[in-house]
């Protein structure tokens, strides 16, 4: 078998086949509450189409989840002072600090991985998952294979991605250790 065909079944079995309750809780955290607490502690006060868009996802279920942080007391909502029809979310004192919660949990968990794995195979696999994702970031499934410039946009696009975020934590939360050498730089080209 072809080592790239190989390599689709073992990432295909690793992602869904070994799913642990870790894994689904950390999808859980991406694509919902956690979303959103991140973005309103990094960004800001938001508008929910704001954050509809920073999540890609709808107005609808951006909605379900503010009623969701609403209950908690996780978010307050205040009438935006440029358009009194929409709405402002920005973080309560109870939401900041679950986040800070949630991110030392997620921080104690990685760590322990990654101690088990070591300072080297860490700083591999860090480097090639960022690698693999940023490739798998332009893929479409109903498209073109992506250009040389397309890769090369998106790795200039992801490292200053990555360079925003470090400046963002450098202030607050543990995750302010993350090097830049983690990230992937752009790959050799293939011969």
């Amino acid at each position: 078998m072809d080592y790239r065909l190989e390599a689709v079944h073992e990432v295909m079995f690793a992602m869904w086949a070994s799913r642990s309750r870790a894994t689904r809780s950390f999808e859980r955290g991406a694509q919902g509450e956690m979303f959103v607490l991140r973005e309103l502690a990094f960004q800001g006060p938001r508008t929910p189409s704001q954050l509809a868009e920073a999540m890609g996802a709808t107005s609808g279920r951006v909605s379900t989840i503010l009623a969701a942080l609403t209950k908690k007391d996780w978010i307050v909502r205040t009438a935006d002072p440029k358009d009194r029809r929409s709405v402002v979310v920005e973080l309560s004192d109870e939401g900041r600090r679950a986040f800070r919660q949630h991110g030392d949990e997620l921080v104690k968990r990685l760590e322990w991985v990654f101690s088990q794995m070591g300072e080297r195979r860490t700083r591999d696999f860090v480097g090639l998952l960022g690698e693999f994702m940023t490739y798998l970031s332009i893929c479409n499934p109903d498209g073109p294979e992506p250009t040389s410039e397309q890769v090369q946009a998106a790795f200039e696009r992801n490292r200053a991605l990555h360079e925003r975020m470090l400046a963002m934590t450098r202030d607050g939360g543990r995750i302010c250790r993350a090097q830049a050498s983690y990230h992937p730089t752009m790959p050799p080209t293939q011969a």
